[in-house]
């Protein structure tokens, strides 16, 4: 199958940054046999932009993805994180391959009133949509147009390679990575981690408190050293949603504390995530595992067996394109159990 993939490849970070779920979602479909040609929406409306100006060059971008889909002829058609590509270029593709599916899919989350009205302006347009939010969060998008999915964010082998569950040697503790202040309060919840864990653990927040985050190697040089690390959500509110984090987390064997509103319980098996309610319950997980390092290596070793074996990028690109055209589910995919191939719940 020949796709189409309309997303972000910062090119002009030239390597100081980590590898996106929409690489992921490349490597996956090429493994999987599919000829994938990728349009960075942004890159081109900078690049054709006068002064580099990226807001100025979002028509030339249009005419250059036109002229990419009539010349490339794709079966698929993936639009990610785009506000530049618009509704009259979105018809002009279908226009230009009446055949073809569109979908779009999106990473970000729902407590972000922008992104869902992206979601809802994409889902009048497109054959399905894919979210990283659990169904239950979901249902405001149906009878929009499109048919409504959840995905995961997966790991792949090629980018989590690491297993710390193995390793004892590990000199950080307790890690946090993130840089993102809009729409959040986790900020407080550290800061009082931090105080009370000062003298106990190696706890680092890279990108909070003044210190600088890490990228692209850097990052995994930080991620080659933690035993444990944090996974907080700007906002832990949504049904089966978190950040990427969670997977470069799982898919290197560092043991992650997540918080129980998001239910990755009903999801994630027994014995792998640590699942806290509150500060004083964080701490004493925390406490507990930082204790016992057998117990914390079994349940991160588990939880990385989980997330390659069930969540990688081969099988996340394979139901995306079976529940894009509809067809017969191959594979028991654990975050789908409850949906046909076509949309509906079961």
């Amino acid at each position: 199958m020949r796709v189409l993939h309309i997303a972000y490849q910062r090119l002009r970070s030239y390597g100081p940054r980590r590898v996106s779920w929409a690489e992921k979602m490349n490597f996956g479909l090429i493994r999987n046999d599919h000829y994938v040609h990728t349009f960075s929406d942004r890159d081109v409306a900078a690049f054709e932009a006068p002064l580099g100006i990226r807001e100025l060059g979002y028509t030339k971008a249009n005419h250059r993805l036109l002229s990419v889909s009539e010349a490339f002829e794709p079966d698929l058609i993936i639009i990610g994180h785009s506000d530049i590509v618009s509704d009259k270029t979105v018809a002009e593709m279908r226009r230009q391959h009446p055949s073809c599916r569109i979908i779009h899919c999106n990473c970000d989350p729902l407590f972000v009133p922008s992104n869902v009205e992206r979601i809802r302006r994409y889902a009048k347009q497109v054959d399905a949509i894919f979210v990283t939010t659990g169904r239950r969060e979901l249902r405001q998008f149906e009878g929009l147009g499109a048919k409504v999915y959840h995905i995961p964010n997966p790991v792949d082998a090629s980018v989590e390679v690491l297993d710390n569950s193995l390793k004892a040697d590990l000199d950080i503790d307790l890690l946090f990575c993130g840089n993102a202040t809009g729409h959040t309060q986790r900020y407080e919840l550290l800061e009082l981690l931090k105080v009370e864990l000062a003298t106990e653990l190696n706890f680092k927040t890279y990108g909070c408190f003044g210190e600088p985050p890490v990228w692209g190697r850097d990052y995994d040089r930080v991620l080659a050293r933690t035993r444990m690390a944090l996974n907080l959500n700007r906002q832990d509110c949504d049904y089966w949603y978190s950040s990427d984090r969670m997977a470069q987390l799982a898919g290197n064997g560092i043991l992650f504390f997540t918080h129980s509103a998001t239910r990755f319980d009903e999801l994630l098996p027994e014995h792998s995530a640590v699942y806290f309610r509150d500060k004083d319950d964080l701490l004493a997980k925390v406490r507990r595992f930082s204790a016992d390092d057998a117990m914390r290596r079994e349940w991160a070793a588990r939880c990385r067996n989980f997330f390659h074996k069930e969540m990688n990028s081969g099988l996340y690109s394979q139901f995306i394109l079976e529940a894009t055209f509809e067809q017969p589910f191959s594979h028991d995919y654990v975050w789908a159990r409850d949906i046909n191939s076509y949309g509906s719940v079961t």
